[in-house]
């Protein structure tokens, strides 16, 4: 007879599968509140005291601790380890059925004490769990209540195979090696991080078609970007990139707002009243760019939107949410994807990127932080209009390639230039996609200016007020400049680079 031990603290799904196993001739073994929950459901089981002949003590803090618990595991199917445990009066466990105190959960309640943590603090389930891995050979460890079809479809049709349970045991260490990294984080400073992702699909390819690629996600089994995909073609590796870049920059305006995103760079960002009126601004900013781009949304998007956007190859939409009407337009194009995201959140607050040989770790940039003030350098002081276009131009720089340039007016973007070694030629790019539109526009810059260079060329274009970080040695020549071009120019403190 095959022997399956359980002590798990999320019992979901769990009479059901004791039940499975009950019905296939297994022997159930289970400690305290676990044996409770299968005895009140008329299932026979012996209680781990009453396996060990040793009760639990220290108020269920020591359980399944026990030598005839783990001996029962860890002992190999060889003659040896069989005839001890029987000398012993023990048995083989073929299974353990085990999961953890909720740790995690407990310590994001936001009036939890450092002492009601601790109790938290799994000790048996996790060396249930290594023990159970490490003889995955002979063992099978279910740590995980999703897995209890997979493991009775298995056991009904011929066992579990070792595969399968190198793969649950694979799972099994995963689960504790970022449960011990959670501990660690939560009660002190570690010069160590554990990140632990899942694996939710793969993709066609990577950036070029000779590169292979796989999303993964915080969460198992999430949608991209934590999101539902609507409709449309399968997401490819650029399309995730761009759009990530969409929506963070859409999310960080309050206004009702469009960004319109073409190989990670934004081409049009706009803010308005009226949804629609956003959208088409933010087209007009570089519509040669805008095709076969990304265009994303922080309002729901409206039928009328829907039908404007239509009419322009895309290859996504991003938005929380599409009106019944927005959906019926946009089904039309069958190969659009359409992704829906839950909330308007930029999760986690951290980034990480790949470097040779290792990755680097930053917060996110949510904009200028508490405290910052703006301050008026020239003679001549930005009009309210100018004060309100320089807010939003300030707002859409940081989400441009450094070195960034934008060209705003009435709240839309009119020319923008990044990703250039030098910030004049990013003026000069800004210039020539803004055109006439120009002439009274603001401009922003992520970076102060080493020259007054980028000032005069500026004021050659027709822009007539300025925002910036200050800070350069040669402030006072950029200073001179604009008030000798009779330019409005502010100075913020805060820099706002993206590589």
């Amino acid at each position: 007879m095959f022997e399956a031990l359980l002590s798990v603290h999320d019992k979901t799904g769990l009479v059901e599968f004791a039940r499975g196993l009950h019905r296939l001739g297994w022997k159930l073994i289970a400690s305290g509140g676990t044996a409770r929950l299968l005895r009140e459901n008329h299932l026979p089981v012996t209680e781990v005291a009453d396996y060990t002949d040793s009760p639990e003590i220290l108020g269920g803090r020591v359980k399944t601790l026990h030598p005839a618990i783990h001996g029962g595991i860890l002992a190999r199917d060889i003659s040896e380890h069989v005839d001890e445990l029987t000398q012993l009066g023990w048995h083989l466990i073929d299974m353990v059925v085990v999961n953890l105190y909720p740790f995690e959960e407990t310590i994001v309640q936001p009036e939890v004490t450092l002492a009601e943590a601790i109790e938290q603090i799994d000790i048996g389930g996790v060396t249930l769990i290594r023990a159970a891995a490490k003889n995955h050979q002979r063992v099978t460890l279910v740590c995980d209540p999703q897995d209890y079809e997979q493991v009775l479809d298995a056991l009904q049709n011929g066992g579990v195979t070792e595969p399968l349970r190198k793969e649950l045991a694979v799972k099994g260490f995963r689960m504790t090696t970022h449960y011990d990294a959670v501990i660690a984080d939560y009660l002190g400073e570690s010069d160590s991080h554990i990140l632990k992702l899942y694996s939710l699909q793969s993709l066609r390819y990577g950036e070029n078609p000779h590169q292979s690629a796989r999303v993964y996600g915080y969460q198992p089994a999430q949608g991209p970007l934590g999101g539902r995909v609507l409709q449309g073609k399968e997401l490819s590796y650029n399309n995730l990139l761009d759009l990530d870049a969409a929506w963070r920059a859409v999310v960080s305006f309050e206004k009702c707002s469009v960004v319109i995103v073409k190989h990670l760079s934004p081409c049009g960002i706009a803010s308005a009243d009226w949804q629609l009126e956003a959208y088409q601004r933010a087209l007009d900013s570089d519509p040669v760019s805008a095709f076969g781009g990304i265009v994303a949304f922080n309002r729901e998007v409206d039928a009328e939107t829907a039908g404007s956007v239509s009419q322009l190859f895309v290859e996504c939409i991003v938005a929380p949410g599409f009106s019944a009407g927005a959906l019926e337009v946009l089904a039309k194009k069958k190969n659009l994807r359409l992704l829906e995201m839950p909330d308007l959140k930029i999760e986690p607050l951290v980034e990480y990127r790949s470097i040779t040989r290792g990755i680097l770790q930053q917060s996110v940039d949510l904009g200028d932080p508490s405290g910052t003030e703006w301050r008026v350098v020239t003679e001549k002081e930005p009009t309210p209009d100018q004060l309100a276009d320089l807010k939003f131009a300030w707002r859409a720089c940081q989400h441009v390639k450094s070195n960034a340039i934008v060209f705003a007016k009435d709240e839309a973007t009119v020319g923008i230039g990044g990703g250039q070694p030098n910030r004049v030629d990013c003026v000069v790019m800004a210039t020539q996609r803004a055109g006439e539109k120009a002439q009274g526009a603001v401009m922003a810059s992520d970076a102060f200016f080493p020259f007054s260079d980028s000032v005069e060329n500026a004021a050659t274009a027709g822009i007539v007020a300025i925002v910036q970080p200050g800070g350069s040695l040669r402030d006072q020549e950029s200073i001179d400049a604009c008030n000798r071009l009779g330019i409005a120019m502010l100075f913020t403190g805060v820099r706002h680079f993206r590589h």
